[in-house]
Parts: structure tokens; sequence; C-alpha cells
């Protein structure tokens, strides 16, 4: 849809669309950039303070994965006028705005539709230096992966949704996607890397070809390195798999080649649609082990080295055991 429109041509937008990636840069000053994203979504969990508060990580994510800093965001916010008590409405707002301190980030206005079926997100500006932006579309072949969270969210909330999930794996997950991306995104702009991009809807491996087409390498991914939330595994081993997960998988037959003996489940585990997921970042090797460092530091709980970027070839991602 998007080739359709008018190509873009203002020298000052440093990065728009055109790579899949996580936010746009435009330059101000030789010195100054705006980075711009938004993203706003229906409840993933029942709890209307935690939506807030994961819709707005979420949101803030993208800001993060550029290398940038937070700086403003617009409530964008659908609510039906009768229907649920506007107490609801006063905790999702509640949450974001929580959330929206806890990154230093000031929520200042936004914009509210009648809508039956709530949704909650923002509109973030942030700043970043012209030229120390991280694109998704920076990688080079050598360069190690690491994620800095686990997997199985989008598995999670389909069965808390079904009511199949456990009071415990609820908790887990909130507290998962609750967590802003913020300390990871300081370590890796600390250290200085080659690429970076937030795992969301796309799952990992559809964000990790986004990584490799947009920088022209391949990559490899060891399946067994992959953390992933202990009882996604068994949900989806027992036909518990969103819809956006099955069409990631889908999309990706033609792109990703599986090794030694992976089965369905890790396609699903792989694959898995997020929300508010880790940090996807490219290091060279000879600041892979500074990177680990600058994470473990940071408090960041999930540093895990699942891959590395190989020289291009026919088939993209290749994963292995």
């Amino acid at each position: 849809m998007l080739r359709q429109l008018p190509q873009i041509t203002d020298p000052n937008l440093l990065v728009g669309y055109s790579t899949g990636d996580d936010a746009a840069v435009y330059r101000l000053t030789d010195d100054l950039a705006l980075v711009q994203t938004v993203d706003f979504f229906p409840p993933v969990v029942d709890d209307p303070y935690h939506f807030g508060a994961i819709s707005v990580a979420n949101s803030v994510s993208d800001i993060y994965a550029m290398g940038g800093r937070p700086l403003t965001g617009l409530n964008i916010l659908c609510f039906p006028v009768e229907g649920l008590p506007h107490e609801i409405l006063h905790e999702i707002l509640r949450g974001g705005t929580d959330k929206a301190a806890e990154a230093g980030l000031i929520i200042v206005g936004g914009h509210t539709i009648d809508d039956r079926e709530p949704k909650y997100g923002l509109a973030v500006t942030g700043l970043v230096a012209p030229g120390k932006q991280v694109t998704n579309a920076g990688a080079h072949p050598g360069d190690q992966l690491f994620l800095t969270k686990p997997l199985g969210i989008g598995i999670l909330t389909t069965a808390m949704k079904a009511g199949v999930a456990s009071e415990e794996s609820i908790a887990q997950a909130i507290r998962v996607m609750s967590a802003l991306n913020k300390a990871a995104a300081e370590a890796m702009v600390q250290v200085g890397v080659s690429a970076c991009t937030d795992v969301t809807g796309y799952g990992l491996l559809g964000h990790l070809l986004e990584m490799a087409q947009g920088s022209g390498v391949s990559a490899t991914v060891y399946r067994s390195r992959v953390p992933v939330l202990e009882e996604a595994v068994g949900l989806a081993d027992n036909g518990v798999v969103p819809g956006g997960t099955l069409r990631n998988m889908k999309y990706l037959e033609e792109y990703v080649a599986w090794n030694g003996g992976l089965d369905e489940l890790d396609k699903i585990i792989l694959a898995d649609a997020q929300t508010s997921g880790g940090l996807l970042i490219a290091v060279p090797s000879h600041k892979a082990a500074a990177l680990e460092d600058a994470l473990r530091a940071a408090g960041v709980e999930t540093i895990a080295h699942i891959g590395q970027c190989t020289a291009r070839t026919e088939i993209p991602i290749l994963v292995e055991p």
C-alpha cells in the first residue's frame, strides 16, 4: 500500500517508512532530530490499569529501538460512551500516565472517539542527534544478535482470553509486557550497535526478516538460545495459538529454512505475535561482550545471545536447533 503513495524526497527525513523501521527521524538542526511513532490496540489483559501501562510501554518502545529519548506523548483512545463504566476509562489513563512518568515522558493531550471496543495507545515524539539514530537497516555480516525479552506473549494473551492461562502466567505476562525497554536502549546506545528493532506483532522472525532485508544480510538463529515464557510452550502444544501468529508463519514460509528436526511448535514460538516485546539488537562481534555487560549493569533481566548475521544468501533466515 505504501509503495502506491508518492515517494518522500525531503533531505531532512533521515528515516522514513521505506525500510519498515520502528519510527521516523526528521532532522531539525545539525544537532537535533525528532523521532516520531504511533501505536494503539485493543485490550490484551482484563485489568484496565495494566492495559494502560502496557499500551504506553509498547508505544514508547519504538523510540527506544531507534536510540532516541522520548519527550512527549498524545493519548489515542477509543471508548464507548455507553456500556462501560467510566471508572474503567480512568484506570486505563491512570496506568498509561504512571508508565509514561516511569519513561520520563510527558503526556500533553490526545484525542478520544466513541467506539464499542476500547483501544488505547500513544503518538510519541522523541529526540536523537542526527546520525546517532539506530535503525533496523544497519546490520553487517558477523554482527551478533541479542534479544532482551522472552517470547510467548501472544500465546499467553490468547490463553487469557480463552480462560485457560494460570494466574502465575498471567502475572508474568503482564510484568514482561509492562517492562520498559528504556534500560536496554540506554545500554545499546552506550556501547554502540549496528541495528535494532523491537519485537512486536510480526514476531521474532518477522522483525528479524525486516532487519535482514533492510540491511542486505542473512541471519542464523539458534532455537535453544531463544528465551520463552514457560507456560507458553505447553499452551501452544495444546492448540492455543493467536491468529496473528498463524499469519506470520504463513508469510515467513518462503523466507526461513529450518534445520535439525525443528518442528511446528518451534515455528509457532519464533513467529508468535508479541505485544510490547523486547529489543532485537545486532552488535559487532568485538562489542558483544561489552553489550552483555552493559545490559547486565542496567538491570535488564533477559539477555539472550540468539544468533548472528551472515553474508546475504537466497534464504534470509536459517533456524538451527
